[in-house]
């Protein structure tokens, strides 16, 4: 009979909205089923006080701090001061993110603007020596163009949507590769064939709650316990018993954050 996960979600969002009028019952949920760490990742200016706020609340949760690309004309002047402000009087975050480039939707900020955003967080992470949770959607060679400007500066790159090439490439310069429940999706055969090529101890698992579900819960707000969908995909991809792809991401993630869970 197989143990019972011990679940880490490299990346969510409950400080969304979505989660306003509930989640200390989804925590209790979630919790009640195998969930043990979750890195919570701010996105928005507003979300770094609500990320950090939260890692003070909850054991469980760590945390990153960051402006994603689609937030990048909310970056003043003095964010990286405020940023490094949260991170001296707070051991619990652990990352700089999520942060990136996103051409996907054309409301974006100017990509210039976000390169330049990008650029001053990942020299952040660099001084600060910690690592970068990395969004990076329909933006692949200059994202990785950005990261190469970096050596030195390990992450991930979330929910994963390049090609094989391009995942060997992030894991040459030291990055983890992050699944979504994307890949229990039936249209997700390149993400298939990345999980199969690329190396166990190069595997992040995350949720990205309230988004991406996996199925069979595709379409739902998605929470931290749903990653065993994830988990049960890839280790029937690997070809390996569930529990031990378990313990592997979770040994990664303790090793990418520098920190025991």
């Amino acid at each position: 009979m197989e143990d019972k996960l011990k679940i880490i979600d490299s990346h969510a969002h409950y400080d969304d909205e979505a989660f306003n009028g509930d989640l200390k019952e989804v925590f209790d949920e979630i919790r009640e089923n195998g969930v043990i760490g979750i890195l919570n990742c701010a996105a928005s200016y507003n979300s770094l006080k609500t990320t950090n706020e939260l890692t003070k609340r909850y054991d469980f949760i760590l945390g990153a701090l960051g402006i994603h690309p689609e937030n990048a004309d909310e970056f003043k002047e003095d964010t990286l001061d405020e940023i490094k402000e949260y991170i001296k009087l707070n051991d619990k975050i652990v990352a700089i993110g999520e942060i990136g480039l996103d051409y996907y939707w054309e409301e974006n900020p100017e990509k210039d603007v976000q390169k330049e955003v990008f650029r001053k967080q990942m020299q952040l992470a660099s001084d600060l020596n910690l690592p970068v949770i990395i969004h990076d959607r329909d933006a692949h060679q200059d994202t990785l163009e950005i990261m190469k400007e970096f050596q030195g500066v390990i992450g991930v790159v979330h929910c994963f949507s390049g090609s094989v090439e391009f995942a060997k490439e992030c894991i040459k310069l030291g990055y983890y590769i992050g699944f979504t429940g994307v890949i229990t999706f039936k249209n997700a055969k390149k993400l298939v064939e990345v999980a199969k090529e690329i190396p166990l101890d190069r595997m992040l698992v995350e949720t990205d709650c309230p988004y991406m579900a996996p199925e069979p819960n595709r379409g739902k707000r998605n929470k931290s316990d749903y990653i065993e969908h994830i988990i049960k995909k890839l280790a029937s991809i690997k070809e390996i018993n569930q529990n031990e792809l378990n313990l592997k991401v979770n040994d990664n993630f303790c090793r990418l954050i520098r920190e025991k869970i």
